[in-house]
């Protein structure tokens, strides 16, 4: 029977309100850090890197080297799904707590690394090589962070507050994107454009070491989820759980991926490619103006993905993750194409007023995900599962994102048709979603299999 005692993370466990707000800052802190790491790629990739590390080709055809440059941020995506594996394997077998531990460290180090790399007028084409060597790492990482942090969320949980709970990881995207756009914004303001071009890009990444630190103290504080210690109760040995995942939740993976997939890339146009569209000369497609403002815009804008996320994960508990996730890609989709218009004045206002509402429209399509993905898997696939989908949908979404819209605006010269993409991606997730089963709000975390005991609540 289902209790709404906010002590109480689900059957056979309890949780004091002291090591609540552990599970909860760790989950986010370590979140937001990791995040911080990969988003601070991603605005370097829109900005610096390729001049930087792309030379030649920068100098002779601008245009191909900013494609190439969105294009190794996809490239980091490709290994999501290895990092998925393999963190959601030992997940699975080993616990939440640990490879949450080793994601932030593996995730800092690539990032640090990125930061004293030479460029490629220092050491020519070992540069990039190494660049993408770095963003490999990050991309496995980064795999296997999200599925981790969600579930230690959820599964401490009380079943009625698995929304809510689930979406502290969720606003660590949002807060890191925060982070990273504000830092590169305020050191570009402090030392100059040219300063922070020759030089002041190294800063953002080499300030992750101090980061890991504060975020590893922190999650080593976390107990180990409830869930997780049932499960070694229960057995003596685990068995494979991957091998067990793909014979029986391969649709479950697949649906996971695709409901994803349209909240990802729009959130990747935020992340690596608005800011560099309004920023750059008019000649070569963009808008022409200042960077700091529209940094800082970017950075201000950034705060109603915060907001709609803890939102979206708080509503979930009340009206159903699958009609809350419906809701936002209706929201999303009405306002993808809208937004390219108020963009295009080249108005600092209209513009940060444009990327506010769309920021808005993504809270409702993430903050209930690691609450859904959670229902979705069976305890000793969870891990995996979580994990693996949530890669693919990456891939899929945001990988090649910035990528694909600088493709369109050359190819059309015409934003409004990057806003027919996100239309079109927002049909696909929200079909996805559609197909979810709706019984499964509420059903017991520690069942082994998706049938579960009589859920809680329900989405109908």
């Amino acid at each position: 029977m289902a209790t709404s005692d906010a002590t109480v993370p689900g059957p056979g466990g309890t949780l004091d309100p002291k090591e609540k707000r552990k599970v909860l800052a760790g989950t986010m802190v370590g979140t937001t850090i990791e995040w911080y790491d990969f988003f601070i790629y991603a605005q370097a990739a829109g900005l610096v890197l390729a001049p930087l590390f792309l030379a030649p080709l920068a100098d002779s055809n601008p245009g191909v080297a900013q494609v190439l440059s969105f294009a190794t941020i996809g490239i980091s995506f490709l290994f999501r799904p290895l990092g998925a594996i393999v963190a959601g394997h030992l997940g699975d077998r080993f616990g939440r707590k640990r490879i949450l531990v080793f994601t932030l460290v593996l995730m800092g180090v690539a990032t640090c690394v990125i930061g004293l790399l030479p460029t490629y007028a220092q050491i020519g084409l070992a540069a990039p090589i190494l660049l993408i060597l770095m963003r490999i790492i990050q991309g496995f990482s980064a795999g296997g962070e999200w599925g981790g942090a969600a579930l230690m969320s959820v599964e401490h949980a009380p079943v009625s507050k698995r929304g809510y709970f689930g979406a502290y990881p969720q606003i660590g995207v949002p807060c890191g994107m925060i982070l990273a756009t504000f830092v590169v914004w305020a050191i570009t303001a402090a030392i100059g454009t040219e300063a922070f071009l020759e030089w002041g890009w190294r800063i953002p990444f080499l300030l992750s070491f101090v980061l890991i630190i504060v975020g590893h103290l922190i999650r080593k504080t976390v107990e180990e989820s409830p869930v997780f210690k049932h499960m070694q109760q229960r057995r003596a040995k685990s068995s494979a759980p991957l091998g067990r995942l793909f014979r029986k939740n391969t649709r479950e993976v697949v649906l996971s991926a695709l409901i994803f997939v349209a909240n990802n890339a729009a959130g990747y146009l935020v992340i690596a490619f608005l800011a560099t569209y309004a920023s750059r000369p008019v000649e070569e497609f963009g808008l022409g103006m200042d960077r700091g403002p529209v940094l800082l815009a970017t950075t201000l804008a950034s705060f109603g993905w915060l907001i709609s996320t803890l939102y979206g994960g708080w509503i979930s508990d009340r009206i159903g993750r699958v009609r809350t996730f419906q809701i936002g890609y209706v929201l999303l989709a009405a306002w993808a194409i809208p937004m390219w218009f108020m963009v295009d004045t080249a108005n600092i206002y209209m513009y940060f007023l444009g990327v506010f509402v769309f920021t808005l429209t993504f809270g409702l399509s993430y903050g209930p995900q690691s609450a859904l993905y959670a229902e979705m898997f069976p305890a000793e696939v969870r891990y995996s599962g979580v994990s693996i989908g949530y890669a693919l949908g990456a891939i899929l979404g945001g990988a090649f994102a910035a990528m694909i819209a600088e493709l369109l605006l050359t190819r059309y010269d015409a934003s409004w048709t990057i806003g027919v993409y996100v239309v079109v991606l927002s049909l696909v997730s929200f079909i996805a979603v559609s197909l979810v089963r709706k019984d499964i709000q509420g059903i017991d975390l520690h069942a082994e299999g998706i049938e579960g005991p009589e859920p809680v609540t329900s989405d109908k």
